[in-house]
């Protein structure tokens, strides 16, 4: 099994064709097999890396660097250490905000970042207190409260089996990956946005519950080079939900990128 040994954890990682490196960063909880059909299509032509973050998934589960600036620094190291030229990292959800972090510190080694469903300044400035009435709600019943949260991440088109597949990866990471629900409060793109100095794209499922897609307007309006596709019939996980128009899509990203 692939693993590369960064920032004194242990990341499990998958590795499929050859090309332009893509990086997909999955969300809160889950794991790099939340891409499978990203893989699929995109190694075809595309280096394609999917990582577990530290405490999901096959990688190791540390007590510490479990922020989004300790994620990104770990996206960092891992492509330094599978020697991936200016990848263009995509990330969904929490996974947003960490590989526009990443980009935000060392755009140099970066060729564009793509963030799907992030949540932008939306923990930071509407959504502080009920963050902390999850962390509580995790503290006091981790299983009940990630079976009743998780179904309202789906739109109506996502496959029914995606949510038990969710609910599970979950409870079967690290409870030390929460500190990223309190980190979120205090991480607010919307300060930084503006030193982001690669591509940015930001695709947002419109009926998203999670997180509105205001926040990626925002963020998108607020780049440099950013700019914004709205996913009509998708909620908080277009790639796994719509994932033939989701991939479409990506792919005219990618297309126009390797163009400029």
């Amino acid at each position: 099994m692939p693993y590369a040994n960064v920032n004194d954890t242990r990341l499990y990682y998958g590795d499929q064709g050859t090309g332009q490196p893509l990086v997909l960063l999955h969300g809160w909880g889950t794991c790099g097999e939340v891409w499978r059909a990203q893989q699929e299509e995109f190694a075809r032509d595309h280096r394609v890396v999917t990582v577990d973050w530290r405490g999901c998934g096959r990688s190791g589960r540390p007590a510490e660097g479990n922020s989004l600036a300790g994620n990104a620094e770990d996206v960092l190291a891992l492509a330094n250490a599978l020697d991936l030229a200016r990848p263009v990292l995509v990330g969904c959800s929490a996974g947003a905000a960490i590989v526009l972090e990443a980009a935000r510190r060392a755009p140099w080694l970066i060729r564009a970042v793509v963030a799907v469903d992030g949540p932008g300044h939306w923990p930071a400035e509407r959504k502080a207190e009920q963050l902390r009435e999850l962390r509580q709600a995790l503290r006091e019943d981790r299983a009940g409260t990630v079976r009743a949260w998780v179904p309202a991440w789906y739109g109506p088109l996502a496959d029914p089996s995606w949510v038990d597949w969710t609910v599970r990866r979950i409870l079967e990471s690290s409870e030390h990956i929460d500190e990223i629900l309190t980190d979120a409060v205090r991480h607010n793109p919307r300060e930084s946005i503006g030193e982001l100095t690669v591509p940015s794209v930001f695709i947002h499922g419109k009926l998203d519950a999670e997180i509105p897609a205001e926040a990626s307007e925002t963020l998108a309006a607020l780049a440099p080079r950013g700019e914004l596709h709205l996913m009509e019939a998708a909620g908080h996980m277009p790639h796994t939900e719509q994932p033939a128009e989701f991939n479409a899509l990506l792919r005219s990203v990618l297309v126009r990128l390797a163009g400029g």
